[in-house]
């Protein structure tokens, strides 16, 4: 797991006692983390630098999903080129960082 459900809903600014989408919330959580692994070759959770990358996505996607549920089968408009930035660094600038 990359981020909890208490480090998101701090991120969406819900109030940890509001538990009401908490498995909705979960859902988007579990979906931007296998997508974030997707794209990764190798994950490296000892990469302090990579996995701070990789949580910022999560919480960008999961994000976007909340903000815009009823289109959330794409990234809107105004987060797309973030998270295009992040996923090319994730996949480019850490490929030394393990055995193939």
């Amino acid at each position: 797991m990359i981020l909890t459900l208490e480090e998101v809903k701090q991120f969406l600014r819900i109030e940890s006692d509001y538990t009401e989408e908490d498995s909705t919330i979960q859902i988007m959580i579990n979906n931007a983390e296998a997508f974030v692994k997707n794209i990764v070759e190798y994950l490296d959770e000892t990469n302090n630098l990579m996995m701070s990358q990789a949580k910022l996505l999560v919480l960008v996607l999961v994000a976007d999903f909340y903000e815009n549920r009823e289109l959330s089968c794409k990234p809107s408009e105004k987060v797309r080129y973030s998270i295009q930035s992040i996923i090319t660094q994730l996949q480019y600038s850490y490929g030394d960082t393990y055995e193939s």
